[in-house]
């Protein structure tokens, strides 16, 4: 490059990469359908609308809402008697039986925006328990989605099993009457041993009527698995307290990655550790944002050559409607691209 007669300057060569881009990856039906109920809400009620609970597991998601007029609470108490009025959407976890009915017991207005993957582990849950068997749920203790699950039936009947070492030393009241169910967001691998070991001890155990896993867990999964072997970095787009993206880190490390990381946003990524990288594999948890994909590519595409392999490995139709009385509400693509992006 020239920049003056007689002075040549020479720009360094980006070095080359090759990102293997999953597909699917990002968000899943429920989740699309969590956050259009919200922005639905804000649009038809106005400012504010309360969300118990983050409405999915993201903080870029939760702080685009929060300036669309969103309030996030943890507890329907924390509601001021001036906005009783207002809407109050659940989150797409689910929530126990009890907070529906302390939402009633307050005359509040709320919009349930669990997931239909989640609440048919809920309603397969409660067919076991009307068949006279003992909830086995397989699950990370303290997330929202198990303490919802649980929280559909009464205290004593459902026990939480996390590992199979919580397996082995389960000692059931009736080991021919179990019926077990499954977080929505498990490591499919895990969850299989863990299912083997119960069946190893208890041959009577009884499956749920359908896959617990919701189809978004398992084809995110077998897409990082597609794409990780031989990769130097694998980098997961997700928010630490999300079960789904940490088990793709798991997935991924397993499956031959060099290394593996969960990141939130491009600026977390150790930019200094990874100078040397030629193959990057790439995926986002169903929570996670598109728009973010696009940010974390456009800053490799700064400091790198970048080929960019798109890795499709299923193809997801899934769409869940937003409940009825929403939907006189017109959604454009400008009301979600705080997340989906302009395109």
């Amino acid at each position: 490059m020239t920049n003056r007669p007689g002075i040549m300057l020479h720009t360094t060569p980006k070095p080359p990469l090759t990102i293997r881009l999953c597909q699917p990856r990002g968000f899943c039906a429920g989740v699309d359908r969590a956050i259009q109920i919200v922005v639905l809400a804000l649009k038809k009620y106005g400012a504010p609308v309360y969300v118990r609970h983050e409405i999915v597991h993201n903080r870029y998601v939760v702080e685009g809402l929060q300036s669309l007029g969103a309030v996030f609470i943890e507890e329907l108490s924390e509601i001021p008697a001036e906005h009783r009025q207002s809407p109050v959407v659940f989150s797409a976890h689910g929530v126990p039986k009890s907070v529906p009915a302390d939402a009633q017991a307050r005359n509040l207005f709320y919009l349930d925006a669990t997931c239909p993957l989640v609440s048919k582990v809920h309603k397969q849950a409660m067919r076991h328990q009307r068949l006279g068997r003992h909830v086995l749920l397989i699950g990370h203790a303290g997330h929202p989605e198990v303490i919802g699950t649980m929280g559909q039936l009464p205290d004593g009947a459902v026990t939480l099993i996390e590992t199979e070492a919580d397996a082995a030393n389960l000692v059931p009241a009736d080991p021919q009457a179990l019926g077990f169910v499954t977080q929505t967001t498990l490591s499919v691998e895990d969850t299989a041993g863990i299912i083997r070991a119960l069946k190893d001890r208890f041959p009577d155990l009884q499956a749920p009527a359908a896959e617990s896993i919701c189809y978004a867990t398992t084809n995110r999964q077998e897409a990082v698995k597609e794409t990780a072997t031989g990769a130097d970095l694998f980098l997961v787009v997700g928010a630490p307290n999300s079960s789904n993206s940490r088990r793709l880190v798991e997935v991924a490390e397993r499956a031959g990655a060099s290394m593996s990381l969960l990141v939130q946003r491009a600026s977390e990524i150790p930019w200094n550790d990874i100078a040397g990288i030629s193959t990057l594999g790439l995926s986002a948890g169903a929570s996670a944002p598109e728009i973010i994909v696009d940010e974390i590519i456009d800053a490799f595409r700064q400091r790198f050559d970048v080929t960019i392999e798109l890795a499709v490995t299923a193809t997801e139709t899934e769409d869940f409607p937003v409940m009825r009385v929403l939907r006189d509400v017109e959604l454009t693509k400008a009301d979600m691209a705080f997340v989906n992006g302009a395109a």
